[in-house]
């Protein structure tokens, strides 16, 4: 886990994360694309939380499960099992101590496959505009439960609009390059 950002980072208001999940590399690939285009930026990035090849991470836990909410239960050892206790992980550790260290204004985190624009917290307005720009409907319920998910400990508990980009992965990554740099220079204003 490391942040990347483009040359000085003087007040970041705005955290991106990519690869949540293992088996969802989109966001990584965009990010470091993103960053090889640019020279300075403002929005602090997180490429890969999680490097693993499957969803979960390198102890089985899925990381978008993992934080503390008032939702988190223990769940049976599955794709989507949320650890043994909330934020049991160093992957959702990290990610907390970041918010807490920059207090960003709005997040993103980037995922896979279902091509929405899924948001937590008061980022209706800010989601409408990211689904102009790429096509894909926003939405506020992804449409099934997600008890432990950042998007509710950081979008509906800690008060920070936070969006859930749910990407295609249907088609070459390559193609999302135009529309997800639209989205961060978006937020490079934000």
């Amino acid at each position: 886990m490391e942040i990347l950002t483009a040359g000085n980072l003087i007040n970041p208001r705005v955290l991106v994360i990519g690869r949540f999940h293992g088996d969802e590399p989109q966001g990584e690939f965009l990010i470091n694309e993103y960053l090889k285009a640019c020279e300075k930026t403002n929005l602090l990035f997180v490429p890969c939380l999680n490097p693993s090849p499957t969803r979960t991470n390198a102890n089985g836990v899925d990381l978008n499960r993992n934080f503390p909410t008032q939702n988190w239960k223990l769940s049976e050892k599955n794709e989507f099992y949320g650890g043994e206790k909330p934020a049991s992980e160093e992957e959702t550790r990290f990610i907390i101590s970041l918010v807490k260290k920059y207090k960003p204004k709005l997040i993103l985190t980037l995922h896979a496959p279902f091509k929405v624009v899924n948001y937590d917290g008061e980022a209706a307005q800010i989601a409408k505009q990211i689904s102009s720009i790429i096509g894909y409907p926003a939405e506020s319920s992804i449409g099934y439960p997600t008890p432990g998910s950042f998007g509710t400990w950081a979008g509906i508990e800690n008060n920070i609009p936070t969006i859930t980009l749910e990407l295609d992965d249907e088609i070459d990554v390559k193609l999302l390059r135009e529309p997800v740099f639209k989205i961060f220079e978006l937020f490079e204003k934000y």
